[in-house]
């Protein structure tokens, strides 16, 4: 009996060791995990709420629909002249965008080859084939306001629209849009001279062709703002919108991926509503003023921050290029509350002189991704009490972390509240073999089983379900191969893979590792390795190609390096490599440093070496093989001399 009594004092001390080693840590952070497990459960009920009020609306009335078109309808409704978003020295409200968006797609209606509810506008048609209900417009254009237009245009006129990297050309341009089918292409004006090459395999393609604004005088291409302010602005019947699913693909965006050309993730109708509830996952509110200088082509520009606004009913300040040197006047004038940002917008920031404008702001909140720990300290330090949101996501997945307690560095939460509202696993990974590592029963080992935390990365998975759906890309199948992994854990099981190693540390922090594969991350795009290897494959000097990235100091993400070896006696030809690269590939995907060798290193299955190849850099000090760099303002690539090397390293020497 006395034993018996002595039991609990004798394990007193196991079990406050389990305490502070595993539940003390978690626990701490309960409160807040709660807190935002409650707001996402509540974004969740309110998303359900507006997805059904959409389905119940009168099929012939405006409010209608998809719930995009359904949402700005019922804001231009409820807040008419609350002002909805500032381009410049224009600003509209949500009245006015729900009437320009109106006329947009009564333009593209009028395309389709039938009144469909039309009611009067603009008369003849153009000679050009109709447009096909459901079928895909591209849109190359900057970030402007008649993007905007377009876009909820299109969407209310039942078309599904596709999102053009503006800086494709030649033929990844071509790609995309067979890719996804597109039907017919909407232009900005200043894009016509570089694209004057492509319109003759525009044309024959049977595209459809619009430029916004008069300045288009090509034959074959008309102005789709006139043919727009020729339409009333009454808003069109609902159920030329209303997808028969909420699956259904609403639009495409194009994202890098291993396979090498782009390919059109397919965004579905669910997505959209989800990404409505961004905002207030984050935190803001109706009366905030959203900073956004993100390429719209992109998720986070479009769907995050667009649609996001849209979400909360806020104000958007919306930016075709992203100006440090302008940024802090820009929230002092507009009293901007929130900023939007990718990590390498922050380190353009702190890089700036101090100046006046960046005290007395009214910024509280900075949401985005990929910023860097010791950027991320110095961005906070400088500028003031601005709460920092770091999150994580991709354009196709099915899983988004957010950092809503502000711990530097991280990109969310493992919490078991968390993964109860958005579950996803790290499971463990074998960097050699490129695969997950399985058991004897074939299944996948997680990283973080119960309480073992801090055990080193994992691959981030997350199951495939009806509420967290794959939908894949344009094309075929074969486009999402490794994307999806079967009987993780159990048989039957689907789970999405991000291709990202993340770790969990031993307060329950997911912290970004690395990109697994061959894809890496520069100025804030995906880079495919096998994109820019076949492009310089296409050189008669080059014989091999090896791609890869490279950190460099004071820099986000990965520049991109290339080994070369010639094809003999063939002399290297700088010159042309430059042109050829500027022509093939987009600015992002330039490589910045070259490596000229004798032969390329490979693995005992043939395979090149990558990792080696990264580790071993480009500093000329240590390598003995020729080396260069790309120079942006000069349109060349010159050797990289130990001088230029220092240049680079002080921040003096742009790439």
């Amino acid at each position: 009996m006395a034993a018996l009594l002595l039991l609990p004092l004798l394990l007193l001390p196991l079990l406050l060791l389990v305490w502070k080693l595993h539940l003390g840590p978690r626990l701490r952070w309960f409160a807040a995990d709660f807190a935002f497990a409650l707001r996402a459960l509540r974004c969740k009920r309110a998303l359900r709420k507006r997805a059904l009020a959409a389905a119940a609306a009168d099929p012939g009335g405006p409010e209608g629909g998809c719930s995009l078109a359904w949402r700005l309808a019922q804001l231009a409704r409820e807040r008419p002249a609350h002002v909805f978003l500032i381009h410049g020295a224009r600003r509209f409200s949500y009245a006015e965008a729900e009437r320009e968006s109106n006329r947009a797609a009564r333009a593209f209606l009028r395309a389709r080859g039938g009144d469909a509810g039309l009611g009067g506008g603009a008369g003849d048609e153009q000679a050009a084939a109709p447009l096909a209900p459901g079928a895909t417009v591209a849109l190359l254009l900057p970030a402007c306001p008649e993007f905007l237009w377009l876009w909820f245009g299109l969407a209310k006129a039942g078309l599904r629209t596709a999102f053009v990297p503006a800086a494709l050309r030649r033929g990844p341009l071509l790609h995309c849009l067979r890719s996804c089918g597109a039907r017919a292409l909407v232009l900005a004006p200043e894009f016509l001279e570089s694209l004057e090459p492509d319109l003759p395999a525009l044309r024959a393609m049977g595209l459809r062709l619009w430029a916004v604004g008069p300045e288009a005088h090509r034959v074959g291409i008309s102005d789709f703002l006139a043919e727009a302010s020729a339409e009333v602005d009454e808003p069109v019947p609902g159920y030329l919108s209303a997808p028969q699913s909420i699956m259904d693909t609403c639009l495409y965006i194009f994202t890098s991926g291993t396979t090498g050309l782009p390919k059109a993730a397919r965004i579905s109708h669910l997505k959209v509503l989800q990404c409505q509830g961004f905002y207030q996952l984050c935190g803001a509110f109706p009366e905030d003023v959203i900073y956004l200088a993100l390429p719209l082509y992109h998720m986070s520009g479009s769907l995050l921050g667009i649609v996001g606004c849209l979400g909360i009913g806020a104000t958007v300040v919306l930016k075709s290029k992203f100006s440090a040197g302008q940024f802090w006047e820009d929230c002092q004038q507009h009293r901007v509350t929130v900023f939007q940002y990718i990590g390498e917008l922050c380190r353009y920031l702190v890089n700036q002189p101090p100046s006046k404008a960046e005290r007395g702001h009214k910024v509280r909140l900075a949401v985005g991704s990929g910023l860097r720990p010791d950027t991320w300290e110095r961005f906070v330090r400088r500028f003031g009490p601005v709460q920092v949101l770091e999150t994580y996501g991709l354009t196709e997945g099915n899983i988004a972390t957010f950092n809503y307690t502000g711990e530097l560095g991280a990109v969310g939460r493992a919490s078991w509240l968390y993964k109860h509202v958005f579950p996803f696993s790290l499971i463990r990974y074998d960097v050699t073999t490129g695969k997950p590592i399985r058991d004897a029963q074939g299944h996948c080992v997680a990283t973080c089983p119960g309480l073992c935390l801090g055990m080193g990365p994992g691959l981030l998975v997350a199951p495939v379900s009806q509420q967290s759906p794959f939908l894949g890309y344009a094309g075929g199948p074969e486009l999402a191969l490794g994307k999806l992994l079967k009987n993780v854990f159990r048989p039957g099981d689907v789970f999405f893979n991000t291709g990202d190693l993340l770790v969990c540390d031993d307060q329950g922090f997911l912290r970004f590792h690395d990109r697994t594969g061959d894809t890496f991350r520069w100025k804030g795009e995906n880079v495919a390795t096998t994109e820019v290897a076949e492009a310089l494959e296409g050189l008669d000097f080059l014989q091999e190609v090896n791609v890869y990235g490279v950190t460099v100091p004071g820099h986000e993400g990965r520049a991109g390096m290339a080994a070369l070896v010639l094809r003999a006696p063939q002399p290297l030809d700088l010159a042309q490599l430059y042109a050829h690269v500027s022509e093939n590939l987009p600015p992002y995907a330039w490589p910045r440093f070259l490596r000229l060798q004798e032969s390329l290193a490979t693995t005992e299955t043939f395979k090149q070496q990558k990792m080696r190849m990264t580790k071993e850099g480009f500093n000329p000090n240590a390598l003995s093989d020729p080396l260069y760099i790309l120079d942006q303002a000069g349109g060349a690539y010159l050797p990289l001399t130990p001088a230029r090397y220092r240049a680079l390293l002080a921040g003096e020497l742009r790439i």
